[in-house]
């Protein structure tokens, strides 16, 4: 089994170096892939709150890898790098929630980075896309941008790199806000619907590095 993981993180390593083969070695987006690859929870920001008397936040976890090595029909050269995005809520006395998400981003001129939301498979179960799935598969050929999310792009600052991206769609509107640090991530999702707020909490969900770090 441990030889098995090692020749997939090899194998994804190798299609990760083909994709980066015409991107700049100075260019901000290798910076980027370091800062967001990883481990990453909100437990620090969970104990505060309960210590001061109210839990405001979900426990949050991701689980952020290069998934390039996961893709059929990759091209040779590619401006960027997918990313295989394990998201887990939960709130006392509930359910956890899992949401996977499939990114690519990609490297703009002037340092920037571009984030496009891909559509999953509808016959694969939430459950079983996992970065440790040695079977789970795409094939690039059939990858599709989301059509509810439309791409955005990220500017570094000195604390990282930052982008708010609004979503219009019928009877509302969906936002993402966030900065991707190093090892800390800094993400608020606010939905609002038919002029109501439907996200829970006013301030950001703030991730920190708990392991996975390249």
């Amino acid at each position: 089994m441990k030889t098995a993981k090692k020749l997939i993180w090899l194998f994804s390593l190798f299609m990760t170096m083909q994709a980066y083969a015409q991107i700049p070695d100075n260019h901000p987006i290798h910076l980027f892939q370091t800062y967001i690859t990883g481990d990453f929870d909100n437990q620090r920001q969970i104990d505060a709150e309960l210590k001061a008397g109210k839990q405001v936040h979900p426990y949050a976890k991701h689980v952020n890898r290069v998934a390039n090595g996961k893709i059929d029909n990759l091209p040779a050269q590619l401006n960027g790098f997918f990313l295989l995005e394990e998201s887990y809520y939960k709130y006392a006395e509930a359910d956890t929630i899992i949401k996977p998400y499939l990114f690519f981003f990609e490297a703009l001129p002037e340092g920037k980075v571009k984030l496009y939301s891909m559509q999953l498979p509808k016959d694969v179960p939430p459950k079983d896309i996992r970065n440790d799935n040695a079977s789970l598969r795409f094939d690039y050929q059939a990858l599709k941008p989301s059509p509810s999310f439309k791409p955005a792009v990220y500017t570094q600052t000195d604390r990282g790199f930052y982008i708010k991206a609004p979503n219009e769609f019928p009877g509302g509107v969906f936002t993402l806000e966030e900065t991707i640090g190093k090892d800390r991530l800094e993400v608020m999702e606010l939905l609002v619907r038919d002029g109501k707020q439907i996200t829970p909490y006013d301030t950001p969900i703030i991730y920190e590095r708990i392991g996975g770090k390249q």
